[in-house]
């Protein structure tokens, strides 16, 4: 995926969620024609909290069917102690930004196609890991994981500003351990290529 049209669709849905956050706010708590009861949130979760819960989720969801293909289709001894990493990380986060989005009232539905969100493979891509072996495996799920992470990097930039103390340090975490992650993958891809 281009870098460039990546963090364009990033800043437009930014964007488009701050002008959503200013119109709540403008109306005052529950907004019936938006659909979103906002009075609902804890005192410091705000929107762009929620909403970076929301798709964070099945990003995360996204990563660990990943590394179950990798876990069916690879040899690669890195590769699949990397799938187990990444997968014993984001399986508890999921739970816990469930719990976080329930104690807030809010749902998990983030209301938009999630193929167009930053690192999301495509279903054709999925397709491709799944039909994959040995080495062309591990280098589309590499690949793919990498590019994974970063939209997950970038998503982070949500909530860089949030009031919200733990929704902030759950950000940083996932910026940091991934960062790291990506540059153990980077290594890998030159061992194997």
């Amino acid at each position: 995926m281009n870098r460039k049209f990546l963090l364009l669709s990033i800043l437009a849905f930014v964007g488009a969620s701050l002008g959503i956050n200013a119109l709540v706010e403008n109306n005052a708590g529950n907004d019936s024609r938006m659909g979103m009861d906002h009075s609902s949130l804890s005192s410091n979760m705000n929107g762009d909290d929620a909403m970076f819960l929301q798709m964070m989720i099945p990003h995360h969801q996204q990563a660990i069917l990943l590394s179950d293909l990798a876990n069916a289709n690879s040899k690669n001894q890195q590769v699949l102690d990397l799938a187990k990493q990444i997968k014993d990380a984001q399986a508890p986060e999921i739970e816990q930004m469930k719990i976080w989005l329930k104690a807030a009232g809010q749902g998990e539905d983030p209301g938009h196609s999630m193929h167009s969100m930053a690192g999301m493979l495509s279903d054709s891509e999925i397709e491709q890991l799944k039909a994959a072996r040995g080495n062309q495996f591990d280098m589309l799920f590499l690949k793919g994981m990498i590019a994974h992470h970063q939209g997950a990097v970038d998503m982070v930039a949500m909530i860089e500003g949030s009031r919200d103390a733990k929704i902030k340090e759950f950000g940083a975490k996932i910026k940091s351990s991934q960062n790291k992650e990506i540059e153990l993958m980077n290594n890998l891809l030159k061992d194997i290529g």
